[in-house]
Protein backbone atom coordinates (compact mmCIF):
# COMPACT_ATOMS: atom_id res chain seq x y z
CA UNK A 1 0.00 0.00 0.00
CA UNK A 2 1.24 3.25 -1.19
CA UNK A 3 2.46 5.93 2.03
CA UNK A 4 0.78 9.45 2.14
CA UNK A 5 3.34 11.84 1.86
CA UNK A 6 3.75 13.85 5.23
CA UNK A 7 7.66 14.71 4.56
CA UNK A 8 6.61 19.00 5.44
CA UNK A 9 3.89 18.01 7.79
CA UNK A 10 5.74 19.51 10.84
CA UNK A 11 7.86 22.77 10.92
CA UNK A 12 11.93 22.29 10.44
CA UNK A 13 13.76 24.53 11.82
CA UNK A 14 15.80 24.47 8.26
CA UNK A 15 14.79 23.46 5.11
CA UNK A 16 17.19 20.70 3.30
CA UNK A 17 17.63 20.80 -0.42
CA UNK A 18 15.23 18.12 -2.04
CA UNK A 19 16.61 14.97 -2.78
CA UNK A 20 15.40 11.47 -3.58
CA UNK A 21 16.37 9.43 -0.86
CA UNK A 22 14.55 6.68 0.76
CA UNK A 23 12.44 8.69 2.69
CA UNK A 24 10.81 10.12 -0.71
CA UNK A 25 11.09 6.13 -2.19
CA UNK A 26 8.48 5.41 0.54
CA UNK A 27 5.86 8.19 -0.22
CA UNK A 28 6.54 8.82 -4.55
CA UNK A 29 3.70 7.49 -5.51
CA UNK A 30 1.27 9.75 -3.17
CA UNK A 31 3.31 12.61 -4.02
CA UNK A 32 4.23 13.02 -7.45
CA UNK A 33 -0.11 12.28 -7.93
CA UNK A 34 -1.13 14.76 -5.34
CA UNK A 35 1.55 17.36 -6.33
CA UNK A 36 1.74 17.05 -10.38
CA UNK A 37 -1.92 17.89 -12.33
CA UNK A 38 -2.37 15.43 -14.82
CA UNK A 39 0.36 12.91 -14.29
CA UNK A 40 -1.97 9.83 -15.01
CA UNK A 41 -2.94 11.45 -18.04
CA UNK A 42 1.04 12.10 -18.65
CA UNK A 43 2.05 8.58 -18.39
CA UNK A 44 -0.95 7.29 -20.46
CA UNK A 45 0.18 9.78 -23.49
CA UNK A 46 3.53 8.30 -23.03
CA UNK A 47 2.55 5.33 -23.83
CA UNK A 48 0.43 5.89 -26.63
CA UNK A 49 3.26 7.93 -28.15
CA UNK A 50 5.32 5.24 -27.46
CA UNK A 51 3.39 2.95 -29.48
CA UNK A 52 3.31 5.24 -32.20
CA UNK A 53 7.14 6.25 -32.37
CA UNK A 54 8.65 3.02 -31.23
CA UNK A 55 11.32 0.77 -33.82
CA UNK A 56 12.06 -2.02 -34.24
CA UNK A 57 15.49 -3.35 -33.35
CA UNK A 58 16.01 -0.27 -31.11
CA UNK A 59 16.32 0.60 -27.23
CA UNK A 60 14.07 3.16 -25.45
CA UNK A 61 15.16 5.38 -22.86
CA UNK A 62 13.54 6.30 -19.84
CA UNK A 63 16.12 8.95 -18.25
CA UNK A 64 15.45 9.96 -14.52
CA UNK A 65 13.32 6.95 -14.20
CA UNK A 66 12.41 7.32 -10.47
CA UNK A 67 10.02 4.01 -9.49
CA UNK A 68 9.47 3.05 -13.24
CA UNK A 69 5.72 4.47 -14.36
CA UNK A 70 7.07 5.84 -17.49
CA UNK A 71 8.66 2.92 -18.04
CA UNK A 72 5.64 0.48 -17.56
CA UNK A 73 3.74 3.03 -19.66
CA UNK A 74 6.24 2.39 -22.20
CA UNK A 75 6.71 -1.45 -22.08
CA UNK A 76 3.18 -2.20 -21.74
CA UNK A 77 2.52 -0.68 -25.18
CA UNK A 78 5.77 -2.06 -27.15
CA UNK A 79 4.94 -5.99 -26.16
CA UNK A 80 4.26 -6.84 -30.31
CA UNK A 81 7.52 -5.50 -31.18
CA UNK A 82 10.79 -7.40 -32.11
CA UNK A 83 13.92 -6.73 -30.21
CA UNK A 84 13.38 -3.48 -28.38
CA UNK A 85 14.96 -3.25 -25.05
CA UNK A 86 14.30 -0.30 -22.63
CA UNK A 87 17.16 1.65 -20.33
CA UNK A 88 16.04 3.07 -17.28
CA UNK A 89 18.32 5.41 -15.59
CA UNK A 90 18.13 7.28 -12.45
CA UNK A 91 20.80 9.13 -9.96
CA UNK A 92 19.14 8.01 -6.84
CA UNK A 93 20.12 4.26 -5.65
CA UNK A 94 17.17 3.82 -3.66
CA UNK A 95 15.17 4.74 -6.45
CA UNK A 96 16.49 1.63 -8.44
CA UNK A 97 16.29 -0.65 -5.91
CA UNK A 98 12.58 -0.10 -4.93
CA UNK A 99 11.89 0.20 -9.15
CA UNK A 100 13.55 -3.04 -9.62
CA UNK A 101 11.32 -4.68 -7.53
CA UNK A 102 8.05 -3.04 -8.70
CA UNK A 103 9.24 -3.89 -12.34
CA UNK A 104 9.56 -7.82 -11.18
CA UNK A 105 5.87 -7.74 -10.47
CA UNK A 106 4.22 -7.19 -14.26
CA UNK A 107 5.59 -9.90 -16.66
CA UNK A 108 6.46 -9.04 -20.14
CA UNK A 109 8.95 -10.25 -23.15
CA UNK A 110 10.21 -6.25 -23.36
CA UNK A 111 13.88 -6.41 -21.55
CA UNK A 112 14.67 -3.55 -18.94
CA UNK A 113 17.79 -2.54 -17.88
CA UNK A 114 18.17 -0.18 -15.18
CA UNK A 115 21.36 1.87 -14.16
CA UNK A 116 22.18 4.45 -11.41
CA UNK A 117 23.76 7.14 -12.84
CA UNK A 118 23.29 11.13 -14.21
CA UNK A 119 21.78 11.22 -16.82
CA UNK A 120 24.38 13.83 -18.04
CA UNK A 121 26.71 10.68 -17.92
CA UNK A 122 24.19 8.02 -19.92
CA UNK A 123 25.40 7.69 -24.03
CA UNK A 124 21.92 7.37 -25.92
CA UNK A 125 22.10 5.05 -29.52
CA UNK A 126 20.00 3.42 -31.49
CA UNK A 127 17.32 4.66 -29.74
CA UNK A 128 13.60 5.36 -31.35
CA UNK A 129 11.54 7.18 -28.37
CA UNK A 130 13.69 8.75 -25.09
CA UNK A 131 11.50 9.53 -22.05
CA UNK A 132 12.14 12.48 -19.84
CA UNK A 133 9.45 13.05 -17.37
CA UNK A 134 10.11 15.38 -15.45
CA UNK A 135 13.83 15.00 -15.32
CA UNK A 136 15.16 18.16 -17.30
CA UNK A 137 14.48 20.76 -14.67
CA UNK A 138 16.97 19.02 -12.15
CA UNK A 139 19.30 19.03 -14.68
CA UNK A 140 21.73 22.28 -14.06
CA UNK A 141 20.29 25.18 -16.70
CA UNK A 142 24.24 25.22 -18.27
CA UNK A 143 24.36 21.59 -19.38
CA UNK A 144 20.76 21.35 -20.49
CA UNK A 145 21.56 22.05 -24.06
CA UNK A 146 24.62 18.85 -23.89
CA UNK A 147 21.94 16.73 -22.80
CA UNK A 148 19.49 17.20 -25.21
CA UNK A 149 22.35 17.57 -28.16
CA UNK A 150 23.67 13.66 -26.68
CA UNK A 151 19.80 12.76 -27.12
CA UNK A 152 18.77 13.85 -30.80
CA UNK A 153 22.17 12.33 -31.51
CA UNK A 154 21.72 9.17 -30.35
CA UNK A 155 18.27 8.65 -31.91
CA UNK A 156 17.50 6.95 -34.76
CA UNK A 157 15.23 8.71 -37.93
CA UNK A 158 11.99 9.42 -36.86
CA UNK A 159 12.41 8.91 -33.72
CA UNK A 160 10.99 10.83 -30.46
CA UNK A 161 11.68 12.54 -27.34
CA UNK A 162 9.10 12.91 -25.29
CA UNK A 163 9.63 15.79 -22.76
CA UNK A 164 7.47 16.58 -19.65
CA UNK A 165 8.65 19.26 -17.26
CA UNK A 166 6.98 22.22 -14.80
CA UNK A 167 7.30 25.22 -16.21
CA UNK A 168 6.90 29.07 -15.97
CA UNK A 169 5.11 31.98 -17.86
CA UNK A 170 7.14 34.50 -19.23
CA UNK A 171 4.03 36.53 -18.26
CA UNK A 172 4.85 37.36 -14.71
CA UNK A 173 1.27 38.10 -14.15
CA UNK A 174 0.06 34.82 -15.91
CA UNK A 175 3.06 32.87 -13.87
CA UNK A 176 1.60 34.07 -10.47
CA UNK A 177 -1.79 32.85 -11.56
CA UNK A 178 -0.18 29.22 -13.06
CA UNK A 179 1.48 29.44 -9.14
CA UNK A 180 -2.04 30.46 -7.40
CA UNK A 181 -3.78 27.30 -9.46
CA UNK A 182 -1.57 24.93 -8.55
CA UNK A 183 -1.10 25.65 -4.93
CA UNK A 184 -4.94 25.40 -5.12
CA UNK A 185 -4.80 21.95 -6.28
CA UNK A 186 -2.03 21.11 -3.74
CA UNK A 187 -4.30 21.92 -0.96
CA UNK A 188 -7.68 20.24 -2.53
CA UNK A 189 -5.48 17.38 -2.40
CA UNK A 190 -4.78 17.69 0.95
CA UNK A 191 -1.32 19.83 1.61
CA UNK A 192 -1.50 22.27 4.03
CA UNK A 193 -0.23 25.63 3.83
CA UNK A 194 3.14 24.73 5.78
CA UNK A 195 3.14 21.72 3.34
CA UNK A 196 3.46 23.94 0.39
CA UNK A 197 5.58 26.53 1.66
CA UNK A 198 8.66 23.90 3.24
CA UNK A 199 8.38 21.59 0.02
CA UNK A 200 8.79 25.07 -2.20
CA UNK A 201 11.51 26.01 -0.26
CA UNK A 202 13.32 22.40 -0.46
CA UNK A 203 12.89 22.25 -4.18
CA UNK A 204 13.73 25.59 -5.39
CA UNK A 205 17.42 24.99 -5.52
CA UNK A 206 17.57 21.69 -7.28
CA UNK A 207 14.44 22.57 -9.84
CA UNK A 208 15.10 25.67 -11.84
CA UNK A 209 12.64 25.68 -14.59
CA UNK A 210 12.48 27.32 -18.03
CA UNK A 211 9.75 28.83 -20.12
CA UNK A 212 7.82 26.70 -22.87
CA UNK A 213 9.06 29.25 -25.58
CA UNK A 214 13.00 28.53 -23.88
CA UNK A 215 12.08 24.49 -24.24
CA UNK A 216 10.78 24.74 -28.03
CA UNK A 217 13.36 27.11 -28.84
CA UNK A 218 16.68 24.90 -27.42
CA UNK A 219 14.45 21.70 -29.05
CA UNK A 220 14.37 23.21 -32.60
CA UNK A 221 17.65 24.89 -32.48
CA UNK A 222 19.41 21.30 -31.55
CA UNK A 223 17.83 20.20 -34.76
CA UNK A 224 14.20 18.24 -33.89
CA UNK A 225 12.18 18.75 -36.89
CA UNK A 226 8.85 19.00 -35.22
CA UNK A 227 7.92 20.35 -31.82
CA UNK A 228 4.67 20.24 -29.96
CA UNK A 229 3.04 21.05 -26.63
CA UNK A 230 0.61 17.87 -26.12
CA UNK A 231 -0.74 18.10 -22.86
CA UNK A 232 -0.62 21.06 -20.29
CA UNK A 233 -2.63 21.70 -16.95
CA UNK A 234 -1.73 24.98 -15.02
CA UNK A 235 2.17 25.39 -15.25
CA UNK A 236 2.86 21.97 -16.07
CA UNK A 237 3.18 20.61 -19.77
CA UNK A 238 4.29 17.50 -22.21
CA UNK A 239 6.26 17.63 -25.32
CA UNK A 240 7.10 15.59 -28.11
CA UNK A 241 10.13 16.10 -30.35
CA UNK A 242 10.14 14.43 -33.19
CA UNK A 243 13.79 13.72 -34.92
CA UNK A 244 12.96 14.12 -39.43
CA UNK A 245 12.84 10.43 -40.81
CA UNK A 246 15.47 11.18 -43.34
CA UNK A 247 18.48 13.29 -43.43
CA UNK A 248 17.26 16.66 -44.54
CA UNK A 249 13.46 15.50 -44.49
CA UNK A 250 10.81 16.63 -43.15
Amino acid sequence: MTQKDSIFAEPLAQVSDFIFDQTVVEVFPDMINRSVPGYQSILQGIGQLTKRYAQPHSTLYDLGCSLGAATLAMRQQIADLDHVDIVGVDNSSAMIERCQLLLQGYRSPVPVSLRCEDVQHTEISNASVVTMNFTLQFVPPEQRYAVLEKIFSGLRPGGALLLSEKFRSADPVMDELLIDIHHAFKRANGYSELEIAQKRAAIENVMRIDTLATHQQRLRDIGFAHTQVWFQCYNFAAMIAVKAPTVGGA
